[in-house]
């Protein structure tokens, strides 16, 4: 058993006996236990083979036996008499916010629940309100909380949600003057599409006073768990928040660690421990004791003589191979952009008119806005037919008159792919235009073939530029088409026709496995907002983020490239 199992085995006793009514100081010593489980620096098996279990800080005799005899049997008797006494299922009731072990205990005993589906009943039918200490509102904020739980049920939600929530508090945190530094970490800084629990590590040599500060945070629903250095925490909207508190000289390893992955840091412990240290978020320790700090998180890759690896690619994907061997990429920032390929105005289903969004787009420091309007087969986004198209590319030159010469605008189209293969524009209509790109918007569900033919069609196609978010997923809402995505990305390897990472949080597509597939076969790639309004510019940060974790170069992002070179490729394209 590993650590998180061994950690949840005394958490889930912790919780029964709390619904027992046993004394508080024998239910914290199990939740110490889990605490000190979760952070040590190494498995716990490793220390129980050594004999040496007592010797972990909160692991007195009582607990390493527990420990010995789930290690040796897989089962804890102990664990297996309480779940017999106190129905098992009532762990669930603890997830819901305002419902603790005594409220669980009570809803139980009175009424028989142990299930959230038999509380959610008993707080329709108005049963909770009669219970001691409950009435009318602490009922219906029940339901609420149930309401909330439901939502995070996946146990993720987009990044494009927890993101911006994350920084609202960082900012809080970075603001009081106890804190030398906050940051994000776990799936936040990974950058990946969905995030479990907002990750955040603080600096200060006063956690304690950060830990007080947390808790009056007003947007905190309910406290998990609070420990001398770590802090779970629930807030209102159904998010869940961990925060991590350690002094500035140990903040990089700390930092470091609660970024992960899993699997990275499993890693780095092995390369540490051929070296004679063990390594954990409080730092290096030698085999006689000596800590070695890190203030930087760069120290900790240092000590183990490895460059600093971006945390977009600390998954364990060939990263330590590539940092060993010195083949580390130079990875795309959002700073390498120049432009922007896709972009919506009024003249479709975009909210702005082009000269609102050109605006936009020249104050973030863009050199060219390609303006892409949808076509005329999709009526929901109201598409443009050629005649409005010539009276578009009018409205594009006015503009420009307008701007000066620091913003190019250009004119280009997102070209439906009709559902039997044909796009929707004719190829004469297509040549008139600077950029086209070419996306699957309906019939989503066809037959892997069918759909793959329709996307290899627009690719072999010589006016199609590049091919928009390729799957069509909506991420949560809708899967992708069920394409052969092997094929689709040779394919356009071989016509270089660029391949979009859409940065829309609901989007994210490519995925960044598939771009990192992307670039192993030489494609070409366009990080895009698929802007609809002046602030959907911003969200380019959320497609740099896949594209860096997909291990992509500036080199290979048409828009990253000066105006003159984007050009000349469009030109060399006809």
């Amino acid at each position: 058993m590993k650590n998180e199992e061994l950690a949840l085995v005394f958490e889930d006793i912790a919780d029964l006996l709390a619904i027992k009514g046993e004394s508080v100081y024998r239910v914290n010593a199990y939740r110490r236990a889990a605490e000190t489980l979760r952070d040590l620096g190494q498995e716990a098996e490793v220390l129980w083979r050594e004999g040496r279990l007592t010797e972990v800080p909160g692991i007195g005799g009582a607990i390493a036996g527990k420990i010995d005899e789930l290690l040796r049997s897989g089962r804890l008797e102990f664990y297996e008499r309480l779940k017999e006494e106190v129905p098992s299922e009532l762990l669930s009731l603890l997830q819901i916010p305002d419902v603790g072990p005594k409220k669980a205990a009570l809803f139980w005993k009175e009424l028989g629940i142990t299930s959230v589906d038999a509380l959610e009943a008993a707080a329709r039918e108005g049963r909770l309100r009669r219970l001691p200490g409950m009435g009318a509102r602490s009922e219906q904020r029940i339901l609420e909380n149930i309401e909330a739980w439901k939502r995070r049920q996946t146990g993720r939600v987009l990044l494009g949600r927890a993101l911006p929530v994350a920084e609202r508090f960082l900012d809080r945190l970075r603001d009081m003057p106890h804190v030398a530094a906050a940051e994000p970490a776990g799936s936040l800084r990974r950058m990946r599409e969905t995030v479990g629990d907002l990750d955040l590590v603080v600096a200060s040599e006063e956690p304690e006073r950060v830990m007080q500060a947390l808790a009056g945070f007003e947007e905190v629903e309910r406290i998990r768990g609070m420990g001398a250095t770590k802090a779970s925490v629930e807030l209102k909207e159904g998010l869940r928040m961990q925060v991590w508190v350690h002094p500035p000289e140990r903040f990089g390893s700390a930092w470091q660690y609660a970024t992960g992955s899993q699997a990275h840091n499993i890693r780095l412990r092995e390369i540490a421990l051929t070296q004679g240290l063990s390594l954990s978020e409080h730092g290096f320790r030698r085999e006689r004791g000596e800590e070695v700090l890190c203030r930087e998180e760069a120290e900790v890759y240092q000590v183990l003589a490895l460059p600093w690896i971006p945390p977009e690619l600390r998954e364990d994907r060939g990263e330590i191979e590539a940092a060993q061997e010195g083949r580390l990429p130079r990875l795309v920032e959002e700073s390498d952009l120049r432009g922007e390929l896709h972009a919506h105005t009024d003249w479709s289903d975009g909210a702005a008119p082009i000269l609102e969004m050109a605006r936009a787009a020249l104050a973030l420091g863009m050199e060219y806005l390609v303006i892409t309007d949808h076509s005329q087969s999709l009526g929901v986004a109201s598409g443009l037919t050629p005649e409005r198209l010539k009276e578009q590319r009018r409205a594009i030159e006015e503009a420009q008159e307008q701007l000066g010469t620091g913003l190019r605008l250009l004119q280009g189209a997102e070209v439906e792919i009709l559902a039997d293969g044909r796009l929707d524009f004719p190829d004469e209509v297509l040549a008139e235009l600077d950029l086209v790109i070419a996306s699957l918007h309906t019939s989503l569900r066809q037959p892997r073939e069918q759909v793959t033919r329709r996307l290899l069609g627009a690719i072999q196609n010589p006016h199609v530029d590049v091919i928009g978010h390729p799957s069509g997923r909506l991420l949560g809402r809708r899967e992708g088409a069920d394409l052969d995505l092997e094929a689709v990305l040779r394919a356009a390897a071989e016509h270089q026709v660029a391949l979009e990472i859409n940065a829309n949080p609901e989007r994210l597509d490519l995925s960044d496995v598939m771009a990192r597939r992307a670039m192993d076969l030489g494609c070409l790639l366009a990080v895009n907002t698929d802007a609809h309004r002046p602030e959907h510019f911003r969200l380019r940060r959320f497609g740099i983020g896949v594209a860096r974790r997909g291990w992509v170069v500036k080199e290979r992002v048409i828009n990253a490239w000066p105006l003159e070179q984007l050009l000349e490729w469009l030109r060399a394209r006809g």
